[in-house]
C-alpha cells in the first residue's frame, strides 16, 4: 500500500484531528485577547490622570511616610525598653499574712505586708494591733529576698509568699 491510498483512506480523521487544533487554538487565542482587555483595562486605570512625575511624587509620598513610620517604631521600641527598666524597680510581689498578735484578741487584726521588686528587694510591713496600747507598726527591709533583722513567723511566711508571686513580666 503506497502512502497516498494510506492518507486518502484517513484523510476524514486527519481533517477532523486538524479541525480539533484549530478549535483549541481558536479557543486559547479568545483567552488571550479577554486577558490582554483586562490588563490594558488595569493599566489604563493604574495611569489615569497621571504623568511620570506625579507617579513620582506619590511614590516618595509612600517612602516618607514608611520611613514615618520606622521613626515612630524606634521610638516607641526605646519607649518599652525605659517602662521594662522601670519595672524591674517597681514593687510588683506582695505577700500578706493576717495573724492574731496577743492571745486576748480575736479576728486577726494584726497583719506582715511583703513588697518586693523583681530583684526581691522590698520591705516587710509588721503591723500589730492591740487592744490595751493600740497599734505598732514595724518595718524591716529586704535585699535580694534576705533581711539583715531578725524575721519572725509570720514574716518570713509574707516574704516567701511575696517571692512565689508570678513575674507579670515574663
Amino acid at each position: 500500500m503506497l502512502l497516498s491510498d494510506y492518507i486518502s483512506e484517513y484523510i476524514d480523521f486527519i481533517v477532523i484531528g486538524f479541525a480539533a487544533i484549530l478549535l483549541i487554538m481558536l479557543v486559547c487565542l479568545i483567552v488571550l485577547f479577554v486577558k490582554s482587555s483586562k490588563l490594558k483595562k488595569r493599566y489604563k486605570k493604574f495611569m489615569d490622570g497621571t504623568d511620570g512625575k506625579s507617579l513620582e511624587v506619590q511614590f516618595e509620598d509612600k517612602f516618607n511616610q514608611l520611613k514615618e513610620l520606622k521613626d515612630q517604631s524606634n521610638i516607641h521600641t526605646e519607649q518599652i525598653k525605659k517602662i521594662f527598666e522601670n519595672l524591674a524597680v517597681t514593687y510588683q510581689k506582695i505577700g500578706i499574712v493576717k495573724y492574731d498578735a496577743f492571745q486576748e484578741m480575736g479576728g486577726k487584726l494584726s497583719f506582715t505586708l511583703a513588697i518586693l521588686n523583681d530583684d526581691n528587694d522590698g520591705f516587710v510591713l509588721n503591723s500589730m494591733h492591740s487592744t490595751r496600747e493600740g497599734c505598732y507598726t514595724y518595718v524591716k527591709e529586704i535585699i535580694k529576698g534576705e533581711s539583715f533583722v531578725v524575721l519572725s513567723s509570720e514574716e518570713k511566711l509574707a516574704l516567701e509568699e511575696a517571692k512565689k508571686t508570678r513575674n507579670y513580666m515574663e
